[in-house]
């Protein structure tokens, strides 16, 4: 089977969250890569105001419930560095930035992913979730893509 996502070797490392509340839910798209081989991850929340830690996931894994009530790996599970993020999204512009939470850990995430290699950042929303108001911060990262169920869009990060 061809990879959903062109350009993402069988094997290459990819986190995806577990949705909260409003968020579009990716499990249909990490069914699919793991199928295609991809190596499958989820975020943890360690600490308060660190990065977040992925560890090995596979969808007929079970799940703990972390901080915030977040579904979880289990704490014995391999920490992976992902070569692809997707990130939820509760609104975003068109310049890539987004909104989340509102608790920085995706911004220190990508920032340490960035420092530290190749890293993909894939922010998944619905269109209507799209602001041309957001307010961002010098902190606030953008993304590499906006993945709604309309569109791809390609975001220039400088």
């Amino acid at each position: 089977m061809a990879s959903p996502l062109p350009g993402l070797a069988a094997g290459s490392v990819v986190a995806g969250y577990m949705p909260m509340r409003s968020e579009i839910d990716p499990r249909l798209l990490m069914d699919r890569l793991a199928a295609a081989g991809a190596v499958l991850c989820l975020p943890d929340v360690v600490a308060e105001g660190t990065p977040l830690e992925f560890r090995r996931w596979m969808p007929d894994d079970p799940l703990d419930t972390g901080r915030y009530g977040i579904s979880v790996p289990s704490p014995a599970a391999d920490v992976l560095v992902p070569h692809l993020v997707l990130v939820p999204v509760l609104a975003f512009d068109r310049q890539g930035h987004r909104m989340g939470y509102g608790g920085g850990y995706y911004d220190r995430t990508i920032a340490r992913l960035r420092d530290e290699g190749d890293v993909l950042t894939v922010g998944l929303a619905f269109s209507g979730q799209v602001r041309d108001d957001l307010p961002v911060e010098p902190h606030d990262l953008r993304l590499d893509w906006i993945v709604t169920e309309s569109a791809a869009l390609p975001v220039s990060v400088s």
